[in-house]
């Protein structure tokens, strides 16, 4: 491998005005030469396309004529950047901003260690600078993903996944496992992704040094972050679950009805509203 391989970074933007424009401003001051920027829009309609051309013409930009989702966004962007040799690429939300030397520090951690498939900074929370990401753990009892949030001393470290708001993945990953699976509209593709990495030989790593931080635009639409989140787990631990954990969570799963059903009759918040939504979706996807 290279010294400075070529990396190309995806940014997937839908409706992100009020925050592309200071994760681009970041990003354009990456110091990392063997570097392209790709933009793909998933239909916005807040200008927030426009703004990013005017702003940032450096960057490659591709339109969808739809709001894709998230895999099947970036999926735009990963085929465009396999198509021109890319060694890596980068997955990276729009509403982060990173530092200068986060690219660096990856890239000096992974590059010559070809066992690792992924790699992920550590993340913060941007208003918080509290640790929003530190590595992932799987729990298939209680059919959830967790993003751990302690400091390691390590300087890089394995983890169970990585999380698609910042994923470093080598070219070579997708060869072997394909794209992200598009049956995921929103959460939990990053989760698949990084198992099916595992199961073909990979390493999931996060490196200690890299830091960016996360200003999480889904807190301000609670009730669309949580149908989606109910719908993909269920698609996650459907697909991925071994045969013990699958007869679990079908039980587990009748528990969690039967307390949402209640949720539904005694606080009838719209969140379990929401929930139960979600279920039924599932139940007839």
């Amino acid at each position: 491998m290279k010294k400075h391989p070529k990396v190309f970074i995806v940014i997937l933007n839908y409706n992100g005005l009020d925050v592309l424009k200071k994760c681009l401003t970041s990003v354009f001051k990456i110091d990392y030469s063997n570097l392209e920027i790709i933009v793909v829009d998933n239909n916005s309609l807040d200008g927030s396309l426009e703004m990013a051309k005017a702003n940032f013409s450096k960057a490659i930009f591709i339109k969808n004529e739809a709001n894709l989702g998230f895999a099947a966004g970036n999926n735009v962007g990963i085929k465009f950047a396999l198509e021109r040799a890319a060694d890596f690429i980068l997955l990276l939300n729009n509403d982060v901003e990173v530092e200068k030397n986060f690219l660096m520090q990856l890239i000096d951690n992974v590059a010559e260690n070809e066992k690792v498939g992924i790699a992920s900074p550590v993340i913060f929370n941007g208003e918080t600078r509290e640790v929003w990401f530190s590595g992932g753990h799987i729990n298939w009892w209680g059919m959830k993903a967790i993003n751990r949030k302690d400091i390691q001393t390590k300087n890089y470290f394995n983890t169970d996944f990585i999380t698609g708001c910042a994923m470093l993945i080598r070219a070579v990953v997708f060869q072997k496992v394909g794209l992200l699976d598009e049956d995921y509209f929103l959460y939990y593709e990053d989760a698949d992704f990084s198992l099916r990495s595992k199961k073909a030989g990979f390493q999931n790593m996060v490196v200690s040094s890299s830091w960016i931080y996360h200003f999480e635009k889904s807190q301000e639409n609670p009730e669309n972050k949580t149908y989606w989140l109910v719908v993909s787990g269920l698609i996650f631990f459907q697909k991925n679950a071994n045969f013990l954990f699958k007869i679990w969570g079908g039980f587990y799963l009748i528990l969690r009805k039967v307390k949402n059903y209640r949720d539904v009759k005694i606080k009838k918040d719209r969140i379990s509203l929401v929930v139960r939504k979600a279920y039924q979706d599932f139940k007839h996807a």
